[in-house]
């Protein structure tokens, strides 16, 4: 089709506007009452739906973020240790494991999270020899300082 005149091929623009609208029809085709099948009002709802999906991928993270912590707490408290405890240990003994992996571990490798759990506890009885002191430092200062091997 040749379009000899501008007016010509912006008047044909229908197929488009045709195509836009079914595609915006496809993401209402669930919703109940008028909104699936009205152009008008599958705009607003489309548009609604879209704003709490985005909403609701942030809200999924914060949610998945506090399992994780829950599950791990859950699980260090059987070993005689508080979540916050074990996981600034864990830090500081240059584990590089995140707290999703941590709680996959605690449900589905007991006896390594039981070693990790160990692991927390011997750098924490470092800190507290550490803290105080093995008597080469001068006296009244404290050093907090523990050599890695």
């Amino acid at each position: 089709m040749v379009f000899l005149t501008l007016s010509c091929w912006i008047r044909s623009r229908g197929p488009d506007r045709y195509w836009k609208v079914q595609e915006l029809l496809k993401h209402a085709r669930h919703f109940r009452g008028r909104k699936n099948r009205c152009y008008k009002l599958a705009v607003r709802a489309v548009r609604r739906a879209f704003v709490y999906a985005t909403k609701s991928r942030r809200l999924k993270k914060r949610n998945m973020r506090t399992l994780w912590i829950t599950r791990i707490a859950a699980a260090s408290r059987e070993h005689g240790m508080k979540y916050p405890i074990l996981m600034h240990n864990l830090m500081k003994s240059s584990v590089q494991l995140n707290r999703r992996v941590v709680s996959e571990l605690a449900v589905t490798e007991p006896r390594t999270f039981l070693s990790l759990t160990k692991l927390a506890k011997a750098r924490q009885q470092e800190g507290f020899c550490a803290a105080l002191g093995d008597g080469k430092e001068p006296p009244g200062v404290f050093s907090r300082v523990v050599l890695l091997q």
